[in-house]
């Protein structure tokens, strides 16, 4: 069973389709989405919590509390929330999942 969508988009939806992949998986994202953005819309969560190891899904939304925190394939870090997405992106929600 897919997991269900953490967020909902409103509006601001005449904008081009933007393709990219998190953990493996097709996701299709608008341009000027972030990543938290096309994550939360398909029911996808971001890493563990550093104290608990509890999955998180991004809460301040502004680059500040660091749960959002995801990996490329070329092995650079980004905060979800403040990266904006691109044709071809591929993510990861843990370093594991990036191979490294």
């Amino acid at each position: 069973m897919a997991p269900r969508p953490r967020a909902k988009r409103l509006g601001a939806i005449d904008r081009r389709s933007v393709h990219l992949q998190v953990d493996g998986i097709a996701v299709q994202a608008l341009e000027g989405d972030t990543v938290l953005t096309a994550i939360l819309l398909h029911g996808g969560q971001t890493g563990a919590d550093a104290f608990n190891q509890t999955k998180q899904a991004g809460f301040c939304l502004m680059g500040a509390c660091q749960s959002c925190w995801v990996w490329t394939s070329n092995a650079q870090r980004l905060r979800a929330c403040d990266a904006e997405v691109k044709e071809g992106l591929e993510v990861f929600t843990t370093s594991k999942g990036a191979g490294w």
